[in-house]
């Protein structure tokens, strides 16, 4: 059994957890502080509410809890009792009911789970907040499951609360969390009209951006050394096809994973192609068997290449290399030059390779070939047993 973990603390890349620095979204951060800067200047005087969209992984999640920790720190500082509640609508099943039972709850965890409809649990909000001289930020995340269970109802009870309270101080503030703003237009107009007066959009991340955010996490969860930068490189470009910071952050901890269970001391790039194929399982027999079979001879030099070494790039030299030796171990002769690299664009169009250019070297630029997804063992077993059945 191996007793060396690569992880320091692997609960710093739980989907939970927030990081003490949010990498790439201080744009938005100071944008949402300028939208509710009257939460801490002039408490009770105005509402807002706020709409922040962007895909899966873009950070919408994080940039809430950051902020929420951040205004009710500056908020205690002014002795301003304001609290911060964050509720996933898809948890609560779309219930606005669930919903303030779990903001209610903030305040008095004994509060009865029965005995209420859904209105007078959000007038019973409002009186909890007025008897305690309070105020409440409430995020809806994944608001698309509201909408989609009860409608315009819930949001245009939510949205109009302090209209019934013309005399009474601002108390509730809003900020709804969804992909995409699109998803609003099953609303009644004067309450989406309400909700898409600040709107705040994450984009997806590039590469560069997803690699910082990656290096940040590899600081706070692996021992130091475990994570090379050039695997830091793999899961970024991985990633990168969709911007999206969640997927790589699972990526590191399960390529993590693999790396203890096999008693290694680094996360290597056989480690990252284990854990895409889990997270996304990416081989395609049926298109592995469509293949001619010197393909299949050369696609197997290449896996065979990946698993003797820990790099994540072959050279295109070093591909035709192991494909002569595959092809002198089932009797073949190989193929030249011509056709071999018309292998690797069609391998390369789909998504079984990926290549780019070397940097510039003493003999120049050369082609590289990398496995994004698919562990060299898992696709060379596929490929001997397709060679077989040829």
């Amino acid at each position: 059994m191996h007793c060396y973990s690569v992880f320091r603390d692997e609960t710093k890349l739980d989907i939970n957890y927030t990081p003490p620095k949010l990498l790439h979204r201080q744009e938005q951060i100071n944008l949402l502080d300028q939208y509710l800067r009257y939460t801490t200047t002039a408490p009770g005087r105005m509402t807002q509410r706020i709409l922040i969209t962007g895909n899966i992984g873009t950070g919408k999640t994080a940039l809430t809890q950051h902020f929420g920790k951040t205004i009710t720190r500056k908020a205690q500082d002014r002795n301003i009792n304001l609290e911060y509640v964050h509720v996933n609508c898809r948890q609560c099943r779309g219930s606005l009911f669930l919903i303030l039972q779990q903001a209610i709850q903030r305040f008095i965890p004994t509060f009865p789970k029965r005995g209420y409809s859904a209105e007078e649990l959000l007038q019973t909000l409002m009186q909890i907040l007025d008897e305690r001289d309070a105020y409440l930020i409430l995020t809806l995340d994944e608001l698309e499951a509201l909408i989609r269970k009860e409608g315009s109802d819930p949001l245009y009870n939510l949205t109009r609360i302090q209209e019934d309270r013309p005399r009474a101080p601002k108390r509730l503030t809003l900020i709804c969390v969804l992909r995409q703003p699109e998803q609003l237009e099953g609303l009644d107009p004067s309450t989406r009209s309400t909700l898409q007066r600040n709107i705040i959009h994450l984009a997806e991340y590039t590469e560069p951006q997803l690699r910082d955010i990656l290096r940040d996490r590899v600081s706070l969860a692996f021992m130091e050394g475990a994570v090379p930068e050039q695997s830091l490189d793999h899961i970024s470009r991985l990633a990168a096809r969709g911007g999206d910071a969640r997927y790589a952050i699972e990526l590191l901890w399960r390529a993590g994973k693999y790396a203890d269970s096999t008693g290694l001391k680094q996360v290597t790039s056989e480690c990252i192609r284990k854990a895409a194929v889990s997270v996304y399982p990416t081989i395609r027999k049926d298109i592995i068997r469509s293949f001619g079979s010197h393909q299949k001879l050369f696609l197997l030099g290449v896996a065979r290449h990946f698993q003797r070494t820990t790099s994540t790039y072959a050279s295109m030299g070093e591909a035709v290399d192991a494909y002569a030796v595959v092809c002198e171990e089932y009797g073949e002769d190989p193929r030249g030059h011509t056709q071999l690299w018309k292998y690797v664009k069609d391998l390369s169009a789909l998504g079984i390779i990926e290549t780019r250019l070397s940097d510039a070297g003493r003999r120049g630029k050369t082609t590289l070939i990398g496995l994004p997804r698919i562990p060299s063992s898992d696709l060379g077993e596929v490929l001997e047993a397709s060679l077989r059945e040829d």
